[in-house]
């Protein structure tokens, strides 16, 4: 590898077919595998799952990439606004029992169906109540 002149026995080349190193330095070069960077080539280790040599390749691979920076659809802002919209169309208290911690109270879909949004479908209830709903009538 570094072209050193170094003296092998003749049995320790047949072993090795004809493979000799001068140090470990030399053997752990010619052993690496290395594969070009995705933008300027540069050799990197392959073994780093890498595609780019650094930040600066991997932002200028990213450069024509066009990133959706819209929110998912977030389950929990649109519960969170449709409970608002309830609370202040139809009050802060349980419609059934009149239980007044809003904190807690649960937005429960008459007709069963989690898709049909309409204010009047929905209502607002306390947790026992809608337990009740579910769990005791079937």
């Amino acid at each position: 590898m570094c072209k050193k002149a170094i003296y092998r026995r003749p049995f320790e080349l047949k072993n090795n077919e004809g493979r000799a190193y001068c140090s470990s330095l030399c053997y752990g070069i010619v052993s690496r595998k290395e594969k070009p960077c995705a933008v300027c080539r540069k050799l990197i280790l392959s073994g780093l799952n890498k595609k780019t040599c650094s930040r600066e390749c991997a932002n200028k691979q990213r450069k024509g990439i066009k990133y959706n920076h819209k929110r998912l659809k977030d389950k929990v802002k649109s519960y969170q606004s449709l409970k608002m919209r309830l609370m202040n169309n139809k009050g802060r208290k349980c419609e059934r029992c009149r239980y007044e911690k809003y904190e807690i109270l649960q937005v429960h879909h008459k007709d069963r169906n989690g898709l049909n949004n309409e204010l009047d479908n929905l209502e607002l209830i306390c947790p026992n109540c809608h337990y009740e709903e579910h769990l005791l009538k079937k």
